[in-house]
């Protein structure tokens, strides 16, 4: 990808909402607007698929290619061994070297949606395990730990927020390997610049630091804003748990359904976040309320499957849906549950619109299940007659599946 922009990339991040905090932003804007820059931001492979949670970075890592600068991907497959306590609550399990070997595997394919591998400023993709796992303990502790303070560590507050429960020397030593990542990534590839979430902000803090402590040069970090709802919780979390970027955990149906439902207000800062739009047509679309911000979520919805899934996917999954709308049951989206399962607890969590047959049991009790045009009230329905030979399964107003029962 090529320089396409021609304004400063902080302006550009800065106008579409990214940017949270800068470290010396006057000499980073300045760095930025003068030559092409190496940043990296890092992503933990602690499941075999990216989900919303790593959206927003690898957005804005896509507009800062496109300004002229290269994104260095590095993959945590040593720190995912130890588990970074920002913004968590509990201890993360240590993961097999298989399991990280695997899930390293299937993030290129995915971030492909966002930066390109080829070309001017192409992204490359680095393991941390490459530098991190042939470490000798002694000479990290003495080269690297004896410019931490731990009363400044201790100070963070992705480590204060774990006092109380308790933290591991383990996960106390997330924040010196995140910094000797930077630091590592200096001196290799000539990386100025680390970016990520807000949550972050302490780790690379104390990274920039270390390379001007042992370098003497100039390092920054910048974080971006997290995706979250109007009520702070974060973005991506469905009843199933996470909004995957992968069509086998999140099919391109329900992950466009997720877009179309979002809360009114949410609707233009996701088309800025998580779309290439430009401003002057969100702007529009989003400008007024009622039936307009309701078509801005069907384009929201349309431009968000499309870049992750695909144009055809995004076309399919906009038909389901208004064909859901109007209950037109020829093009919604189908499932066949195995011959002889007609109890609806059963059909619910078969279909995964229950993550539990208990879950199931609740959501008929709350009402909020019909087969075809009839509520469902009896936990222990039975589909028989005509309707073995299919029915349109509703959950809410916002979920439609058309079941047909094997033979």
């Amino acid at each position: 990808m090529g320089n396409t922009e021609k304004k400063n990339i902080i302006d550009t991040l800065k106008e579409r909402g990214f940017v949270k905090q800068i470290v010396f932003e006057d000499d980073l804007y300045k760095l930025l607007g003068e030559k092409s820059v190496s940043f990296y931001i890092g992503y933990d492979p602690t499941a075999d698929s990216l989900h919303v949670g790593h959206y927003l970075t690898l957005m804005a890592a896509g507009f800062m290619q496109r300004a002229g600068h290269r994104p260095i991907i590095l993959i945590g497959g040593a720190t995912a061994m130890v588990g970074d306590p920002s913004g968590r609550t509990d201890m993360r399990s240590v993961m097999t070297d298989e399991t990280l070997k695997r899930n390293v595997e299937c993030f290129k394919k995915q971030m492909t949606k966002f930066i390109s591998f080829e070309g001017e400023n192409a992204a490359i993709i680095v393991n941390n395990a490459d530098w991190i796992l042939g470490l000798k303990f002694m000479d990290f502790i003495r080269d690297i730990g004896a410019e931490f303070s731990v009363n400044k560590m201790l100070a963070a507050e992705c480590f204060k927020s774990r006092m109380e429960k308790g933290l591991t020397f383990l996960e106390f030593s997330y924040m010196l390997l995140q910094s000797y990542d930077f630091f590592e990534l200096f001196k290799k590839h000539g990386c100025v610049l680390q970016c990520g979430g807000d949550d972050q902000w302490s780790n690379m803090l104390f990274g920039a630091d270390l390379i001007r402590k042992k370098l003497r040069k100039e390092a920054y970090a910048m974080t971006f804003e997290l995706l979250t709802t109007a009520d702070g919780k974060k973005m991506g979390k469905t009843m199933k748990g996470a909004l995957w970027l992968d069509a086998e955990k999140t099919p391109p149906y329900e992950f466009y359904q997720y877009w179309r439902n979002i809360e009114d207000i949410s609707v233009a800062k996701c088309m800025r976040f998580l779309t290439f739009m430009e401003l002057d047509r969100i702007d529009e679309l989003t400008r007024y309320t009622d039936e307009r911000i309701n078509e801005a979520k069907k384009v929201l919805a349309y431009e968000i499957t499309k870049l992750i899934h695909g144009e055809e996917a995004a076309k399919e999954a906009e038909k389901q849906a208004a064909a859901a709308f109007s209950n037109n049951a020829d093009d919604m989206p189908a499932l066949t549950v195995p011959c002889g399962m007609t109890r609806i607890t059963d059909i619910l969590f078969f279909a995964k619109l229950a993550p539990s047959k208990g879950e199931a049991r609740r959501l008929i009790e709350g009402g909020g299940i019909r087969v075809n045009d009839d509520k469902i009230d009896d936990v222990n329905y039975e589909v028989s007659g005509a309707l073995t030979g299919g029915f349109v399964l509703h959950k809410g107003k916002k979920i439609h599946l058309k079941i047909e029962i094997g033979k």
